[in-house]
C-alpha cells in the first residue's frame, strides 16, 4: 500500500535512541560491592569522595563508542544514534559518571538519575529502542514492563 511506504529521505533521518544503565557504560562494580555490602550511605560516601576520579569504560562502553560515531557527518543533520543514560545513581553521586563522559567525549545529553528506584519506568518516555544494561534483573524487569 502506498500510503504505508516510507521514502528514503524518512529512512534517513529516523533516529536510533539507545537507553544505558550507568554500569553498562562505565565500570563500577567496586561501588556496586559496597552498596551491597555496606548500603546507600557508604556508597553515596563513596562516589561523592571520588567524583573528581575518571571510571573505567564498561562492558558496554565501546558499543556506545562505534553507535555515536554514526553520528559523524553534516553539522545540521540530524544524530542517527542518541544514547540516553540511565542510573539508579542520584543526582550528587551521578557527578562523576557525567565527568567521565565528558572525559571520553561522548555525546550523551539526556539522563535521568533514579535515586535507587527501577531505571525500566522511563525506557518508553524516552522512546527507547534499545536497552543496555549489566544487570540481568534491569533487564528482566524491562521486559516484564514491555
Amino acid at each position: 500500500m502506498a500510503g504505508q511506504q516510507t521514502s528514503h529521505t524518512e529512512q534517513s533521518n529516523a533516529q536510533l535512541v539507545v537507553a544505558i544503565t550507568a554500569r553498562a557504560l562505565f565500570h563500577l562494580e567496586d561501588g556496586h560491592q559496597l552498596f551491597e555490602a555496606q548500603g546507600i550511605e557508604a556508597y553515596s560516601k563513596f562516589q561523592r569522595d571520588r567524583e573528581n576520579e575518571l571510571l573505567n569504560p564498561g562492558i558496554a562502553f565501546p558499543l556506545v563508542e562505534k553507535l555515536l560515531a554514526l553520528n559523524v557527518g553534516a553539522p545540521n543533520e540530524k544524530p542517527r544514534v542518541e544514547v540516553i543514560l540511565l542510573s539508579r545513581n542520584s543526582s550528587d553521586t551521578g557527578l562523576r559518571i557525567f565527568n567521565s563522559i565528558e572525559h571520553f567525549g561522548l555525546k550523551i545529553t539526556r539522563a535521568v538519575f533514579t535515586s535507587g528506584a527501577e531505571v525500566y519506568p522511563y525506557i518508553k518516555p524516552f522512546g527507547a529502542h534499545l536497552f543496555l544494561s549489566a544487570n540481568p534483573d534491569s533487564v528482566r524487569s524491562a521486559l516484564e514492563h514491555g
